[in-house]
This record gives structure tokens, sequence and C-alpha cells, in this order.
């Protein structure tokens, strides 16, 4: 579905990530792990449209996105959930929701689209009428990721969404974010928590300085001896 083929970002003249392509079928589910500064939100943010590519091609479903503008990406079945959630923290946790569903399609399938978010987020139908920073982290996490949800989108970015939560929390996520990918959607996962995010990939690929390093199954990436020492302490 997904198809990124030799992709090159850059900060002024400082290459970012250079030559990398990487595969996400329909309905899979894809992580992308690496060390701080690799350039795995780089690379998550480009696909988004966030970030302007110098060379290379995105494609989805097999339609070059190179002349597609950035707020039109969503339209072609893409949402994310940056990092750092970037909620409207004194909108309400309802609002912050319905910002996800502003195009066509979604929004007119909005009030189907909140009854199934609160049904995987049982915790924030209480909170609708709650100011979003007021929230715990766990539960701010959860409204971007019900927000992107609610664009009806076929491949879902997560950037770093174990980010500054409490280990119980995290495992929460993962179960929600397999259950997500298990209902039919694509998930390409941006995730320092190696270990983690290898047992919950079918597919991953290893990011090191802006270069894919490796790549398979999250279990034979596992298996290398160079991740096992560089990641998960063996």
């Amino acid at each position: 579905m997904l198809e990124v083929r030799n992709l090159r970002v850059t900060y002024g003249a400082a290459p970012a990530i250079s030559d990398v392509s990487l595969d996400v079928a329909a309905g899979a589910l894809v992580v992308v792990v690496g060390p701080n500064g690799a350039g795995k939100s780089t690379l998550i943010n480009a696909i988004a449209g966030v970030h302007r590519v110098q060379s290379g091609q995105i494609s989805i479903e097999g339609k070059s996105l190179a002349t597609v503008a950035a707020h039109r990406f969503c339209e072609h079945g893409i949402a994310l959930v940056p990092e750092g959630r970037r909620l409207f923290t004194t909108l309400t946790v309802r609002e912050n929701l319905e910002l996800g569903s502003y195009r066509g399609a979604a929004r007119a399938r909005r009030a189907e689209s909140l009854r199934k978010v609160c049904a995987l987020f049982p915790a924030l139908e209480a909170k609708l009428g709650a100011p979003a920073g007021t929230l715990s982290g766990g539960q701010q996490q959860m409204v971007a990721i019900g927000r992107a949800l609610m664009a009806q989108p076929k491949l879902l970015l997560l950037d770093e969404p174990s980010l500054g939560l409490a280990p119980t929390i995290v495992h929460e996520m993962f179960r929600i974010i397999r259950e997500i990918n298990a209902n039919g959607v694509a998930v390409l996962l941006v995730e320092q928590n190696v270990a983690i995010a290898l047992e919950l990939a079918r597919r991953a690929y290893v990011l090191e300085e802006g270069r894919i390093v490796a790549e398979g199954t999250g279990q034979e990436i596992a298996s290398q001896p160079h991740i096992q020492r560089a990641y998960l302490g063996h």
C-alpha cells in the first residue's frame, strides 16, 4: 500500500535521512526503530507530508504523493499521531477529536467514529467535555490517537507513542495499537522502545544515522547480535 523509495530529507545542507526505502502492505503493522537522532521522526513526518522531501518517491496505493499538497495527504488515507501529541489543550476532548474528521467523507461519519473511539478508549467518554490539557499523559495520548482515527485512515502513522508514559500505560497503549491494526488499519510505528516494538511488528526496519541498516520480521531483527547489544541489553 505504502511505498517509499530512495527518500532523502535535509535540514539546510545537512542530510537527515538518505536513500531510505520501505514498504507497508495493506493491513500490516510495521515498525521503524533506532537510536535518538537517527532520523525516525523526520522519516515519518516526511511520509505524512510535514517535511519537504528533497528526492525520492512516496506512493500510496500506487499514487505518487510528490505533487500532493501537505494538507491533502489526509485525503489519501494517511493520518499522523505526532510526537508529543500536539493537542489543543484549552479545547475539550470532544473538540480535539472532532478536529480529526474535518474532511468531507470523515465528517459525514463523525458521530459513528466518535462512538468507535470511545469504545476503544472507554476512559475518554467521561472526559469528552473536559479541556484536553487537564488529562493525564496517557489519556492525552489516547486523544491524539483517537483524533487520527476520526479521519478514518487506511494508514496510521505513530511517532513515539510511548514517550513519557508509565510502563503500565505503555503496555496498554501497544495493546490498543495492536487492536487498531487488527481492525484493518495499516500501522507504521516509529518507536524507541525497541523490545516491545519488535514484539509487535510483522516487519521492522532499523534506522541509524539516517539510513536503513537492517530489515526483516520483528523476530529476525531481534535475533541479530548487533541489535541485541545496541538496543536490547544482551
